[in-house]
């Protein structure tokens, strides 16, 4: 897999029959490595040993509900009180963060109400913080550290 835009983590990869596949410390199992994949396991491990978020506190790969659609999100980091602190949406290297790929998070986050938005392809990230009383966003430089 190509090296990404974040600092270098280790991984533990295993092979099994032609195929690779990476382990989720959240998920605790190993999963197909697809190239969306090794985004999303470097966006995780970039929130726990870098901005110090808790696992726990970190869900990956799971349905919601969009206007009676089932979706899948990327990676949601919840608050102790469990309301949403951050939502993010990766993409494979290769494909380009436009518009259409932020308006998807942004219609997630219609139902979820996260705080922060994180789109990334693994080369390029953006991360706002939600304004929902004048229904904006406002784009940050950085994903803020976590604190309580």
């Amino acid at each position: 897999m190509q090296p990404l835009n974040f600092p270098k983590y280790s991984f533990r990869l295993k092979s099994n029959e032609n195929s690779l596949y990476i382990f989720d410390g959240i998920r605790k199992k190993f999963v197909s490595l697809q190239p969306e994949e090794w985004v999303r396991q470097h966006v995780v491990h970039f929130l726990v040993f870098t901005k110090k978020y808790p696992k726990s506190l970190i869900n990956v790969e799971k349905q919601l509900k969009v206007n009676k659609l089932k979706k899948r999100y990327d990676v949601v980091v919840f608050k102790p009180d469990g309301s949403l602190h951050l939502l993010v949406e990766c993409k494979a290297p290769e494909v380009k963060i436009t518009q259409n790929v932020f308006d998807q998070i942004a219609q997630y986050n219609y139902t979820l109400k996260s705080d922060y938005l994180m789109v990334t392809n693994g080369m390029e990230h953006y991360c706002c913080k939600m304004d929902f009383e004048n229904e904006k966003y406002l784009f940050l430089k950085e994903i803020p550290d976590f604190s309580r």
